[in-house]
């Protein structure tokens, strides 16, 4: 049982770095951003690339995917997200354009990697880094569980604290609750939404990196399935809450870990599309959300 509620919380906390970058680009800036999971698997795949020429530690192709997801990102608010912010007035409007446009812009990155990939998993074979396996109090670990469980626990926790407590923080918050209200407080708009549409896109270059060095591969089409997981941790813990998306992360890990524990393997995927089901017609503000988040 020990060993399963560490390998929850390792899943766990892979998710919660993915979902942090979507939430916090949602519930601040109101970009819900279909591209999300195509930034994930392509930070991978260009640190992947790297490493096929040049031998690297793990902290060097984390920073490598990180990077990258950091300029896929900003690239997108730059020349999709942006301009389409700018030519609607409405803001509802400007959500459902954005949707689509975000499925769009996921579409190039999928096919230059599925192209050079063949479709086939791509993982860190050049890298130096080896895992070295150890037991804690007969628990069964390795660094890379480690590594992956200290980052998602440390980022969710400052990036919560970051929101609440920094200036910037609030200032992105204040925006969420009512855009124009503070852009008459001299709040900058267009500067916070580029810088966090970056720090969004590390972060799943974040959870790309860990999530290879974890597995050992991924495929082309991971960061679609893990968008859905992220859509239900946001539904879950409550749009606008950091605090929520981190207990979200890990109820859905721990669910989906119970399922495996069950042999029922086959059920993994329909447990998050049940806790969005289950969470909208119970309680559609999520565990912690706020009731109503008005922008205009």
């Amino acid at each position: 049982m020990a060993q399963h509620i560490l390998n929850a919380v390792a899943l766990g906390s892979v998710y919660l770095v993915f979902a942090l970058g979507m939430a916090l680009a949602w519930s601040t800036i109101g970009i819900l951003n279909f591209a999300h999971g195509a930034t994930f698997m392509f930070s991978a795949f260009t640190a992947h690339v790297v490493t096929q020429q040049v031998a690297l530690p793990m902290p060097a192709v984390v920073l490598v995917a990180v990077a990258a997801g950091a300029l896929i990102a900003t690239l997108t608010q730059v020349l999709a997200f942006g301009p389409i912010m700018r030519r609607v007035a409405d803001h509802r409007a400007a959500e459902l354009r954005i949707l689509i446009g975000g499925i769009g812009v996921a579409a190039i990155p999928l096919a230059i990697a599925e192209r050079e990939t063949a479709s086939a998993p791509f993982g860190f074979r050049g890298s130096t880094y080896q895992a070295q396996v150890f037991e804690v109090f007969g628990l069964r670990m390795t660094t890379t569980v480690l590594v992956i469980v200290l980052a998602g626990i440390g980022i969710g926790v400052g990036v919560w604290r970051w929101l609440a407590r920094s200036r910037q923080g609030l200032a992105l918050r204040a925006i969420g609750v009512d855009a124009e209200t503070a852009s008459l407080m001299g709040v900058d708009r267009s500067t916070l939404a580029l810088g966090t549409m970056a720090t969004s896109g590390a972060l799943a270059g974040l959870a790309g990196a860990l999530l290879t060095f974890q597995l050992g591969a991924i495929a082309p089409e991971s960061g679609d399935q893990l968008l859905i997981k992220a859509f239900a941790i946001v539904v879950l813990g409550g749009l606008g809450s950091m605090g929520g998306v981190i207990v979200g992360a890990f109820v859905l890990a721990g669910a989906e870990t119970l399922v495996l524990a069950m042999n029922q393997g086959t059920w993994v995927d329909a447990v998050s599309f049940g806790l969005i089901f289950l969470v909208l017609l119970l309680r559609p503000q999520g565990l912690f959300g706020r009731q109503e988040v008005r922008r205009t």
